[in-house]
């Protein structure tokens, strides 16, 4: 799934790229709320894998712990994110 299309991106504040990039490298999985380019909202554990840019956005690179493909989540649609203390 690839959240990418036309609409203007906002970019993310470097505090909390640098989260991203630090629970990537601890393997931390993620309770992560994301909306997809149509609007629709998203719950879901996820492992966060890697990031990306591609023309001038940024995504976030995770696979769903309960199995399925691999999701490029767009960083200014992510509506919250917390550590999985589980």
């Amino acid at each position: 799934m690839s959240d990418d299309n036309d609409d203007h991106y906002q970019a993310i504040s470097c505090a909390d790229y640098s989260r991203y990039e630090m629970w990537i490298l601890h393997g931390q999985r993620l309770q992560l709320a994301w909306r997809d380019a149509r609007g629709q909202e998203y719950i879901g554990l996820l492992q966060p894998l890697d990031l990306q840019s591609r023309s001038g956005q940024e995504f976030l690179i995770a696979r769903p712990v309960s199995g399925g493909d691999t999701l490029h989540i767009r960083l200014d649609r992510i509506l919250r994110c917390n550590p999985d203390e589980t």
